[in-house]
């Protein structure tokens, strides 16, 4: 089935509910099925069809959200960016990815301009708002559609078709693109409401606190299979008294975002000013949660956090840790510091170097398989071949699990940093640091060391003034010694994605262009 015959399903079961939610205007989810049915007849008019890439450099809006069931029911690639690149990042997606079309957002033509020179495929492009000489607008697709929506009908596809190009970046090199597909994405869609949403249905109402172009489009798409309504802050930036004030507004019982947010949302007095009895599951992803930003987030919402592991090439679906599994004490049921158990039809395991599963509560890489699992990266054949080996999906990070199956990660492959010939896992350091009452942020890295090889450096963001003393004393008693950052580093602010995670890439970029490395 075309995944996109979901907004239809959905649309001729609840017409008049709201689908999409913004400044107090609400769409209803027939009139969103229509406007996407309609732009997406007049790009078939033009020649956009099964295959095609559609590359999309919008802010969070409607048009961004309408975008993926319109590539969906083409049966075209959908390719969002993080609007926060540069033009010469979205130029290399639009080139690697062989875009045919682009939609942006109007003040953004800059990044058309970087496209359009990089990728000759390029042929149609669409503005969010005004367009240029020789563009389309938005609206004029619309326009130019409606007379054809009704008799608009869904490309024909198979399970192993293409849908999306979820592009992931790493520690080194271009971002690769992760190839989703029809068939995938309808299994992970039905994983996501068994293991962390159970009770969404059509009353339900979701606010979205991360760009629909990464994981919250997933989510968002989750929502739209139970007829739930995506609602949306008007700004563009995280305000938290607007989030707290749209969860009560509008009886808000889920949202996704990443534990980034989720601190900044209960350390805001917003927290308290606004009645938010009516979330049911906030969903954190992206990075495990530290503890203590668990424990304040507990004690300010009780017992709603969802935790997931997942990458973008499972598309979240490894482990989830549900609410029942926090508590803000350190009981035997809470399973503190795990980022939960295998989801729903996926497995699990830790292996090492030569495939071989490792004892339980012994580190190795973990690696998973199931139907979450993507197809492979575009074009990439080198890392296909390196990342499946054995059967397995490997993810880069390390980990164990308990006797139970609950995993546990250490960090990433890339993280960990050898001193003095011990294994270091910077995760382990960052959480006892952040233990600290006047420590908010934490990232730990391995530098290279004249003696030791290579030893810790611990970037922080305090509230107060604590001196390295005082915090090598408060580890005494908490991590070895050998495990002890050789030097703390004092910043403001640390570099983040557009997803709110810590980039130690660049902080690592930082340290050197600022000659803070001794």
């Amino acid at each position: 089935m075309n995944l996109g015959e979901i907004l239809n399903q959905i649309a001729r079961r609840y017409p008049d509910a709201p689908g999409f939610i913004r400044s107090g205007r609400e769409y209803s989810w027939k009139e969103i099925s229509m406007r996407v049915d309609s732009v997406a007849a007049a790009l078939r008019e033009r020649g956009i069809g099964k295959g095609d890439k559609l590359l999309v450099h919008s802010r969070n809006n409607l048009p961004l959200f309408e975008s993926a069931w319109v590539a969906f029911r083409l049966g075209a690639v959908w390719v969002p960016t993080n609007v926060r690149i540069t033009p010469v990042e979205a130029a290399y997606l639009g080139s690697s990815s062989g875009a045919v079309a682009m939609l942006y957002d109007e003040d953004l033509e800059h990044y058309v301009d970087a496209v359009r020179d990089a990728s000759p495929s390029l042929k149609t492009v669409i503005a969010i708002g005004q367009p240029r000489k020789g563009e389309l607008s938005y609206e004029q697709l619309l326009d130019e559609g409606r007379a054809a929506y009704a008799t608009f009908r869904a490309a024909d596809v198979t399970y192993h078709d293409p849908l999306w190009f979820f592009y992931t970046s790493g520690t080194t090199g271009h971002p690769k693109a992760g190839v989703l597909t029809h068939g995938q994405m309808a299994f992970v869609i039905n994983n996501h409401i068994a293991d962390l949403m159970p009770s969404l249905n059509q009353h339900s109402r979701s606010l979205v606190l991360a760009p629909l172009s990464h994981g919250a489009g997933i989510h968002a798409l989750i929502n739209a299979a139970r007829g739930a309504a995506c609602v949306l802050p008007a700004s563009d930036k995280l305000d938290c008294d607007e989030a707290w004030r749209l969860v009560q507004e509008y009886r808000v019982d889920n949202l996704f975002t990443v534990p980034t947010i989720v601190k900044m949302l209960t350390e805001s007095d917003a927290v308290d000013r606004y009645d938010h009895s009516s979330l049911r599951h906030v969903i954190s992803a992206c990075a495990p949660m530290y503890r203590a930003d668990q424990r304040h987030a507990l004690n300010k919402l009780g017992k709603v956090l969802v935790q997931y592991y997942g990458l973008g090439e499972v598309t979240g679906n490894i482990t989830v840790l549900p609410a029942d599994c926090h508590d803000s004490e350190d009981s035997p049921n809470a399973k503190v510091g795990s980022c939960g158990y295998p989801r729903t039809g996926m497995q699990v395991a830790i292996l090492d170097e030569a495939g071989n599963e490792m004892d339980t509560g012994v580190d190795g890489e973990i690696c998973v398989r199931g139907p979450a699992v993507f197809s492979g990266y575009y074009n990439n054949p080198k890392a296909n071949e390196s990342c499946f080996k054995f059967g397995w999906f490997h993810t880069g990070d390390l980990g164990h699990v308990d006797e139970q199956g609950y995993l546990f990660i250490t960090g990433r492959a890339s993280d960990m940093y050898i001193s003095g010939g011990s294994n270091v896992y910077p995760r382990e350091i960052e959480e006892a640091l952040l233990s600290h009452p006047a420590v908010t942020e934490a990232a730990v890295l391995g530098m290279p060391d004249a003696k030791w090889g290579e030893s810790g450096y611990a970037v922080i963001v305090t509230t107060a003034e604590v001196t390295d003393e005082q915090l090598l004393a408060y580890l005494e008693p908490r991590i070895a010694r050998y495990k002890w950052p050789k030097r703390f580093v004092r910043w403001d602010e640390m570099p983040k994605s557009g997803y709110g995670k810590i980039v130690k890439k660049q902080i690592r970029a930082l340290l050197e262009e600022r000659q803070e490395v001794a």
